[in-house]
Order: C-alpha cells, then structure tokens, then sequence
C-alpha cells in the first residue's frame, strides 16, 4: 500500500468508523455465534499473494463483525466502561503514524517529556498529594503511563519487595543471603473485594498473600488489617504490602483508607497501594474528592483513564510518591540503552516491566485538550446522574433490591429470590442480545451489575435496560409450569457470561466451590451432544426421556429456568405478595 492508496482507504476507514459508532445502536449487543465459529470461515493458511483491499474489508462486516461484542453499545452494561472517543481514536492514529518506542529520553523526547506533563496535569486534575507530582517543588514522585492496573499492582508490589528485602539485608549485614531467600517472610494483604490481579501479582512475585473479609459495606477497615498483621509478625512474617481499593469491581466499594493508612506506617516497610482504577478518574469532579480521605498515607495510585475518561485502550495512570525506590527495583541498563542526557531526564523504561513503549501520553493530551476538564465532569457527573436514576427505578419494584451504596456509575441489584434464580435471569437476558450485563458476590448475594458506560449515555437508555430487565423477569414468573425443550451442551454455550456443563458434572460437584464460585452463571445441559431438532417441546425435564438417541436424565437438583426458578420467587412470596404479573 502506498501514500496514495492509503490517503483513500484511510479515508473510507474514517467513514466506516463514522458509520459503525453511529449505526452501533441497531446491532445486538452480544453476538449469536458458537466458539471457533471463526475458523470455519477463514482458511487455515495465510495467503502466499496480496489480496484485494476490498474484500479484506468484505470479511471484516461478513465475518469478524458477526463476532463482536459491541462495547460501545448504548445497552453494553457489563463490566466497567471501555474510553472510547473521536480525539483519542485520533491520538492513537498518530501516535501509531509516527510509531516511535519511547522507552528513554533519548529514543524520543516529545515521547518523553509530554507523558511527565500529562501526568502532572491529570494528578492535580484528580487532586493527589503535591509529593507525586512531578513538577511540585521537592518532589521526588511522579506518574507513568502502564498498559492497565494488573501491571500497576505488579510494578508496585516488585517495588515493596524490593524495599523490604533491602532492609530485612541491612537488619543481617553478616549474613551472605540471595534475596529469594527473604520471600517466604513476605507477606502482602488485600480485601476480598480487590481485584484478582493482587492475587496474580502475589503469584507472579512468589509471596504470601492474605486476602482479608471487608465489613458489611465492602470496605477493608484498619483494625482488620492490624489484627491479621499481628499474627503474621507473631508468626515471624514481615507485613511488606497493601493493595487498598477505591472503587471495587465487584461493587465500587471503598476501602478506609484513613484507618488502613495508619496501620501501614506502623510497620516497618510497608508499601501502601491505592487501586482506583475505575473510580480515580470521577475524582477530577470536586464534589467526589472526599472520596480520596487518607491519600496522604498512600506510596501509589493508579486509575484508568481507558475506563472512565474517554481514553481508548491501553492506557493506565500510576504516581509514585519515591520514583527512586520504584525504579531501583527495575532498572538494568546495559550501555546500548545508556545516553547523555540519562541523568538530567527520565527513562520510562525503568518505571515498569516492558522496556518497548507506545506514546500513549498523546491521545491523553488530545482528550484532555478537546474536552477539557468541564467537559469531562459532566461526561461523568451525566453517568452517576443515570446510575442513580437506574437505582431508583429498581427501588420503586418490588420484586427487587439495591445491594451497593450508589456512589459513582455502578448500581449491583438483585431479584427478591434465590441466588440460582437471579443466575438464569441474568443468563437469558445476556442471551437475548438486547441488553448486557456481568454478576458478582456482594454480601455473599449474587447479584447483578449494571454499569453506565456509553459516552451519550440518556435517561431513555436506562428506560430501555429497565424495561428489558423487567420483562424477562416476568415472562419467568408468569410462566412457572412451561417447559423448555431439552438444552444441549452447544446451545447452552451461547449464553454470555456462563459456564456449560453436563449433568453429570454437575452432579459430582455439587459441593465443589470452585464450580459455584458465584462469578458465573452455570447453564447445566440436559445432553452432552450437539444441537438437536426438538419437534415436541412439551417434554418434562424430570421424566427420563429419549429424543434422536440423546437421553435426558431426571433432575431433582436442577431444572433450568423452571423448578428452582419459579421456589426461588417462592422464597419472598409472603414478603412481597407478588401475584407473578409486573
């Protein structure tokens, strides 16, 4: 491809963006297809001889388009909010023209020095301590762009490794120890409520790690943290981490940080982390500082600005109150990468794991620039507004609860009825393709999370989801005695966000936890065969039955979507006086 054939299809590629984020309303949110539908469609070799442009993009709308899952959707509620816009879209398309690896000064200073001033624009945004911006006088602090929070929590946990290893050294100076011989005292801490990337850093970095019970509103308090640290160092253990939340994946929680950040200075080494990684970026709004009270104790802090501040993907924010004491971990510098100007600028490349790095600091910039910080407050003071408006639809139903404290974009509810009855309302609803949505555990309640995750999010998309919501939950409670035709492993395999398995597995791991782990929704198929025609769909799912060779076994245990459906609604009945009929 030329200059000139890529001035043309660069600019069909635009109109197709255009065209796709304009039109993303008419699709369904979730695609209807089967795993490895893709390699059927595709060959098996790449092609020995160029192929026509067009019929590139011919596959792209028949082939890889069926397969999306539309994350930009205007009823995509799932998970937290992926930043997508126009300028970042464009900061990427530059950024990836000019395609520079800006791992030091030296490989590309515009590289460089425009991520330390995006940094320091967005920490004060945000509000942080004047010790992890750059430019405050007598910092020693600053910020680095990471590809998301699990590398943050990685990087940051190696940093508090190697802290602790050094002075548990300098406590033995006569002994000629490896440092991997200090790991088995190390021991890190974090609530149930973080995220799972602790647990993997933990793995990774090979220390302990005790993951504590938060109280009953999801925050981990000091004197939990006190107590269990107690009894690690009773057991001769040294407290070298915590990974503190604000803004819980499960349910945008808040760890208290005013107590959790005493507790930490108590130790003798002992690095406290911040994960905001979805609610960091609402802090811009004054109004939700309080959110931050106890930052002063903090030794990092991370958020997402591909989450909640309209920034494509990757691009994750992490400070430092020392850089010295994160980069000491890190830096190996072989003479091929040394340069002059070593000692009076920054290398990113010491600052985490990859030493190739993106100039992601530029589609940050065009964000920032084109939006401004007024205009990012009311992108996000528009979502908490449509949060709340969701939450208090919920509310006003009686067949429902809130279960989280509604602070940000994040409403977690749940069905009046039983965990397994909230699972397969989820599950159809995800397999309708018309709204989207993930589970969590809060409370030890299944439950399900709504997020507001478009950017031009509206009151009348909320109405849209509610009333989705509401009428799969009355179809399941209007019809307890329908039957459903037999499900097989293949077709089970389409619901979102669920796991397939035969009866058989089931039944052997009924008391197995790591089957029932509460995280998703389990479909259990009446056959392990592939899809098969059903003529006669009256058949119940507890008598023994033969259809084209494939037995269906009885069930007391499970029937899906009907039986433990309809008692779980049984369990509220008398509380709510529900007659089945919204």
């Amino acid at each position: 491809m030329d200059v000139e054939e890529f001035r043309t299809r660069g600019k069909e590629m635009v109109d197709y963006v255009c065209q796709y984020m304009a039109n993303i309303e008419n699709q369904r949110v979730h695609p209807d297809v089967e795993t490895g539908y893709l390699r059927k469609l595709l060959p098996t070799e790449a092609p020995q001889d160029p192929e026509d442009w067009d019929n590139i993009m011919s596959d792209v709308d028949n082939k890889i388009m069926p397969g999306i899952t539309h994350w930009q959707h205007p009823r995509f509620h799932a998970y937290f909010p992926s930043g997508n816009s126009f300028p970042s879209i464009l900061g990427d398309m530059l950024a990836d023209a000019i395609g520079c690896i800006g791992f030091s000064w030296a490989a590309s200073p515009a590289c460089t020095e425009l991520e330390t001033i995006v940094m320091d624009w967005f920490g004060k945004a945000i509000g942080l301590p004047s010790a992890f911006i750059t430019c405050s006088e007598g910092s020693k602090g600053g910020g680095v762009i990471q590809t998301s929070a699990s590398e943050c929590v990685l990087v940051s946990m190696l940093a508090a490794r190697n802290q602790a290893i050094k002075y548990l050294k300098t406590e033995n100076p006569h002994v000629d120890t490896e440092d991997s011989a200090y790991l088995p005292k190390l021991v890190g801490y974090c609530s149930k409520e973080a995220h799972s990337c602790v647990e993997k850093a933990a793995k990774i970095l090979l220390v302990k790690l005790r993951i504590l019970d938060p109280d009953e509103n999801g925050a981990l308090r000091g004197s939990t943290l006190r107590e269990e640290m107690e009894k690690d160092k009773a057991k001769g253990l040294f407290p070298f981490f915590v990974s503190s939340i604000l803004g819980s994946t499960a349910s945008c929680a808040f760890d208290n940080l005013e107590e959790i950040g005493p507790v930490c200075k108590e130790q003798k080494r002992c690095w406290l982390h911040v994960d905001a990684a979805y609610a960091g970026n609402a802090f811009i709004c004054p109004e939700l500082k309080y959110l931050m009270a106890g930052m002063d104790y903090a030794d990092s802090f991370n958020t997402n600005p591909n989450k909640w501040l309209l920034v494509n993907f990757d691009c994750s924010c992490l400070w430092v109150r020392d850089r010295i004491r994160l980069t000491h971990a890190l830096v190996v510098d072989p003479l091929y990468l040394q340069h002059a100007n070593s000692d009076e600028a920054i290398d990113y490349r010491h600052w985490g794991i990859p030493l190739s790095r993106r100039f992601r600091s530029l589609k940050l910039w065009f964000v920032l620039r084109k939006y401004g910080l007024n205009g990012l407050r009311a992108y996000i003071r528009n979502h908490i507004n449509l949060a709340k408006f969701f939450e208090s639809l919920v509310r006003e139903d009686i067949r429902f609860e809130v279960v989280n404290d509604v602070k940000l974009g994040l409403v977690c509810f749940r069905m009046l009825a039983s965990d397994n009855a909230n699972q397969k309302l989820l599950a159809i609803i995800n397999a309708s393709g018309r709204l989207h949505m993930t589970p969590s555990v809060v409370r030890n309640k299944y439950i399900i999370r709504f997020c507001v995750n478009s950017e031009h999010a509206r009151k009348e998309d909320i109405l849209i989801a509610w009333d989705i919501i509401k009428e799969y939950a009355a179809h399941s409670m209007a019809s307890p005695t329908k039957e459903r035709p037999p499900l097989t492993r293949q077709k089970s395999k389409r619901f979102s966000f669920t796991r397939s398995i035969s009866k058989e597995m089931y039944q052997r791991s009924l008391s197995r936890s790591n089957l029932l782990d509460g995280a998703t929704p389990i479909l259990v198929a009446d056959s392990d065969e592939e899809d098969v025609v059903v003529e006669d769909t009256s058949i119940l799912p507890d008598e023994e039955s033969v259809i084209e060779g494939t037995t269906i076994l009885p069930d007391e245990e499970e029937k899906v979507f009907t039986k433990e459906f309809v008692d779980g609604f049984r369990i509220n009945e008398k509380e709510i006086k529900y007659n089945g009929v919204s």
